[in-house]
């Protein structure tokens, strides 16, 4: 999992909740596997574990976690599609229309700006 910044502006529970996501669209936490326990996230982070917990219930109301009894948390079935559709909806008001506006800014055309992203994608794809 990834280094919290612990001092930003982001809310830690929410650096948490992200973090296992990207755990989950990655493959690293896959279905039905098992969340690191509150415990672990605490220690781990140097947190409190009600904040870990805030984290992983962000998880659970989103329906791609769910708690076993006496076992621990799980990532659901169907929780990797879920995360992605969530994803891909904050994406183009994150990205997509931050980049846009300042390639209008700067005076990119269009096609330029859709070349300069297709390039980016194709050397992401070739391992560059």
């Amino acid at each position: 999992m990834q280094k919290l910044d612990l001092s930003g502006e982001k809310p830690i529970f929410l650096q948490i909740a992200e973090s296992l996501e990207d755990a989950v669209l990655s493959g690293a936490l896959p279905e039905g596997g098992q969340l690191p326990s509150i415990t672990e996230l605490s220690v781990q982070y140097t947190i409190n574990p009600a904040t870990a917990l805030k984290g992983i219930n962000l998880l659970v109301d989103q329906g791609a976690a769910y708690k076993k009894r006496g076992v621990g948390m799980f990532v659901a079935e169907g929780a990797r599609a879920l995360l992605q559709k969530k994803r891909r909806g904050e994406f183009s008001s994150r990205f997509v229309a931050a980049m846009a506006a300042e390639a209008k800014r700067l005076g990119i055309p269009r096609q330029e700006l859709l070349d300069m992203v297709a390039r980016e994608f194709d050397g992401i794809e070739k391992g560059r």
